[in-house]
Parts: C-alpha cells; sequence; structure tokens
C-alpha cells in the first residue's frame, strides 16, 4: 500500500485489509448493496495519483451494474481515466446500464474501434440501444469497425420504429423444426454456443416457411427423452407483431405471464425474440415517464444541467400560469363580496386547495387503470359513477369537519353552511375531472399523463372560487 493510499485508509477508517483485492466488492457496497461513499474516494484518490494498475483493481471487484453507478458518482474527467481499465465485455454492460444522458457522453469520449468491440460482445437489442444513441458521424465511424454479421443485425434492426417490438427484440435466438428430436435439440445446443444466445427460455419450434407453431421450454426439454420429437412436447406461443408497441408487449407479457416470446415480421416469419429483462425495463422506463409526466417534469438524471432541467419544466409552468390566471379571474367578480366579508379570502383558499388534491388522486388512479388496461370503454361508466360515489362521500366528509371547524372559530352558521356546500360541489367536481379529463385525453389519442394534471387543476381551482363565492354572494350577502 503506498503512503497515500495508507494515509486515505486511516481518514476514512478504512482497515488495511481492504487493500486485499478479496475484499474490495466487500468494501465497495453497503448492506443495501449501494455504493459506500469511501469506495469513490478510493477511485478518486487513485486517478489523482494516477494509479492505473489500483484503478483497474478497484473497478475490477465490481460487477458492470455496479461500476455503472461508479459512473454517476464521477466527474467526466474522472470516468475518462476509469473507462480504458474495463474490458470490451464488461464495457459494453457498463454502457447498457448507465443513464442515457451520461451513457451519451461515455460513448462519444471512448474510441470508434473499442466500442465497436464492446458492441460486438452484447445481445444484439442491447447493442441497438446504443448505437442508436450516437451522433451519426459517431454511428458511421462504429458501425464500420464492426464484424459485418454484428453490423447487418443492427442496421437492419435500426430500420424500425422506436419503441416497437422490432427495436426491443434480440435477434439471436434457438429454433429448431418440429421433426426434431430432444436428443438433436440438445447437441446442436451445445456445438453452436457461440451462435446462441448466452441467456434463453425456449426453443422455438419452426415450419418449413419459418414460422413459429410452437415453443419448447428448456426446463421441459431437459427432462423429456432424447428420441422424442420436438412436436410432441412444444406448447403454443403468443407471438408478437415486430410493430407492436413496447407498451403493448409489456402488456402481453404481464397478462399471460411471459418468460419470453417470439417476434414475427408481416409475412408471420420468426425474426427474434423477446425475453422478460428487457420487459422489466420497458415498465420500469414507462412507469418512470408517467410519473414524471403527471408532475410536468423531465427525467433529471445526476448528470442533467440546469438549462435542460429548466427547460423541461418551465412550459407547463407557463401554462399554469396561464391556467391560474383564468382560474383566479372567478375572484375578480366577486371583489365587492370579498371586500365586505374578509373571512371569504381566508377560507376561499381551503375549498380550491382540498378540490386540488382530490383531483389528483382520481386522476393519478386513472392514469395507472388506463395505463394497465384495466380502464377502457368496457367499464368505463362503472368507474365513473364510483368516482362520483367518492367525490360526494369525501365531500360530505371534508363539508362536516370544515363546517364544525367554521362555526368553532367564526361563530357564524351560515357561513358554515357555505363552505360546507362550496366543498361538496368541488369534490363533486374533482372526482368527475379526474376521471374525464385523463378519459377524453385517451380517446385524442393523448397520452393523458403529460397533460391531465394541468386540466384537472384549472378545473377544481375555477370551481373552488366560483361555488364558494357564488353561494357566499346567494346566502351570505
Amino acid at each position: 500500500m503506498t503512503r497515500e493510499h495508507a494515509d486515505l485508509s486511516e481518514e476514512l477508517e478504512i482497515p488495511a485489509i481492504f487493500d486485499i483485492p478479496e475484499d474490495l466488492e466487500d468494501l465497495a457496497l453497503g448492506d443495501d448493496y449501494a455504493l459506500n461513499p469511501e469506495y469513490v474516494e478510493l477511485v478518486i484518490d487513485a486517478a489523482d495519483r494516477g494509479d492505473d494498475d489500483r484503478l483497474r483493481e478497484l473497478v475490477g471487484a465490481l460487477r458492470s451494474e455496479d461500476v455503472a453507478d461508479l459512473m454517476g458518482f464521477l466527474t467526466a474527467d474522472y470516468r475518462e481515466q476509469v473507462i480504458p481499465q474495463l474490458d470490451p465485455e464488461t464495457l459494453g454492460e457498463v454502457l447498457s446500464e448507465l443513464d442515457t444522458n451520461l451513457r451519451e457522453e461515455v460513448m462519444e469520449s471512448v474510441p470508434s474501434t473499442t466500442l465497436a468491440r464492446a458492441l460486438e460482445e452484447m445481445d444484439s437489442d442491447d447493442a441497438v440501444d446504443l448505437v442508436e444513441d450516437l451522433e451519426d458521424d459517431k454511428r458511421a465511424q462504429v458501425l464500420a469497425a464492426m464484424d459485418h454479421e454484428e453490423r447487418d443485425a443492427i442496421v437492419s434492426a435500426l430500420k424500425y420504429e422506436d419503441e416497437t417490438a422490432g427495436r426491443l427484440m434480440q435477434r439471436d435466438l434457438m429454433a429448431a423444426p418440429a421433426f426434431w428430436t430432444v436428443g438433436q435439440t440438445i447437441d446442436h445446443i451445445r456445438g453452436a454456443s457461440d451462435d446462441l444466445p448466452e441467456l434463453f427460455f425456449d426453443v422455438y419450434v419452426i415450419d418449413p416457411a419459418h414460422k413459429p407453431t410452437g415453443a419448447v421450454p428448456v426446463s421441459r426439454l431437459l427432462r423429456a427423452n432424447r428420441d422424442q420429437p420436438l412436436a410432441e412436447i412444444m406448447e403454443p406461443v403468443t407471438e408478437i407483431d415486430v410493430e407492436m408497441d413496447q407498451e403493448e408487449v409489456a402488456y402481453i407479457f404481464d397478462k399471460y405471464h411471459l418468460i419470453s416470446a417470439p417476434v414475427i415480421d408481416a409475412g408471420g416469419r420468426l425474426v427474434g425474440q423477446i425475453t422478460v429483462d428487457d420487459i422489466v425495463e420497458v415498465i420500469k422506463d414507462e412507469g418512470e415517464e408517467d410519473i414524471l409526466a403527471l408532475a410536468g417534469v423531465g427525467d433529471a438524471g445526476r448528470d442533467a444541467t440546469i438549462w435542460g432541467i429548466t427547460r423541461s419544466r418551465l412550459p407547463w409552468l407557463l401554462i399554469n400560469t396561464l391556467t391560474a390566471a383564468v382560474a383566479s379571474s372567478v375572484i375578480g367578480l366577486f371583489q365587492e363580496e370579498i371586500g365586505k366579508l374578509v373571512t371569504l379570502a381566508i377560507l376561499m383558499p381551503i375549498v380550491s386547495s382540498l378540490g386540488g388534491n382530490a383531483g389528483t388522486q382520481t386522476l393519478t388512479v386513472a392514469v395507472r387503470a388506463l395505463a394497465s388496461r384495466e380502464l377502457n370503454a368496457a367499464n368505463a361508466m362503472r368507474i365513473i359513477w364510483r368516482e362520483l360515489g367518492v367525490g360526494l362521500l369525501n365531500g360530505v366528509a371534508l363539508a362536516a369537519v370544515m363546517g364544525l371547524a367554521t362555526l368553532a372559530i367564526f361563530h357564524d352558521v351560515m357561513l358554515c353552511a357555505t363552505i360546507a356546500l362550496a366543498l361538496i360541489i368541488n369534490q363533486f367536481i374533482a372526482g368527475l375531472s379526474g376521471i374525464l379529463v385523463p378519459l377524453a385525453l385517451d380517446r385524442m389519442g393523448r397520452d393523458p399523463a403529460v397533460s391531465s394534471s394541468v386540466f384537472v387543476t384549472f378545473l377544481t381551482d375555477f370551481m373552488g372560487f366560483l361555488s364558494f363565492l357564488g353561494l357566499a354572494a346567494l346566502i351570505l350577502l
């Protein structure tokens, strides 16, 4: 151990035994499998000293997923020192785990030939994702440096639309004719292992036209007799059209509990497969996208810039400014009433705020139900009536609580009745808008997660002010 490293170990209270490579992984990860800050400091210290051997030792003790996590904690200069310490296979795995913005930056800094070797070590679906993120000039250089078979597979996949099964699928798979026996199939798998995916779950059974007729799970294949034909043990398959949207693919996997599925072209021929690990990533990405869209923001990763974040959030804030101004204009219509009874200004925000919260609750449930195909034309009316009932019950409950509180504080029975009725009306509107707005946007072919919250907030604010001040004008003044 160098003197500098020893000083750092004492400062961070790291025992000297952790210099032994076998213990590095234990040092790197906490009980929650998150990277320890001390380990990141060790990497930074080795980079500052230009100690490539130590860097290689530290990074080599981590799994590719943890190396990707480490990249997020390092600045661009340190990442440029760490990347050369990775072999092509590990580099490819790390790149596939990085956030999109960070991945693009790292790939642009990696030499084209090095990146080409890394892509050749990856499954075709993962390689396509990386190539897609490259700038045109860099992409051309990388593809030119790749083996022609790998290059052709990637170029072919890039012809499909983004976020479709064609982009998601893995072109490497195991297929066999129905007349093959179990023994022939197993022998072929052993002999052609270099041409098969690193991980696969099914052997697809095809007819002479290369159309899938069934599948044999590997677990069943290994249990069957060697002389048994595949046609006798194959199972029906759920085929995925190559042009199908990835959200539809995820829905099918979830509904039928699939581990893998064959992908077919317009002629019904087998062109690839999709496995559950790809679907998990789709579900994660789509879920994060919907959550961020509901809040009107984009994905702000660890390396997002101030300008980039501002640009993604400001448009929705400007739209909210407009809708808030329209909603607030209702207040201007009742200036005289508010001037006569200042108490209205105190209670008015409560009505609109509770309506906004209730509308957001209904909206969130509706967007999730639409995304998971639990809400459609078949049950829309039942769900609408249910949410209206919930809105009314919430309104009655809140009216009772706020009515009693208003009576206790202001000792005015009519004011108590005014806010109670306004809360019932606005909770009803919140339930109605929270379900109808996303349904309407979905019917129009728009993503309900993106803009629903703006409209629902506008409606609950507008009706909250109008109902409370309108009732106050009728009842109190």
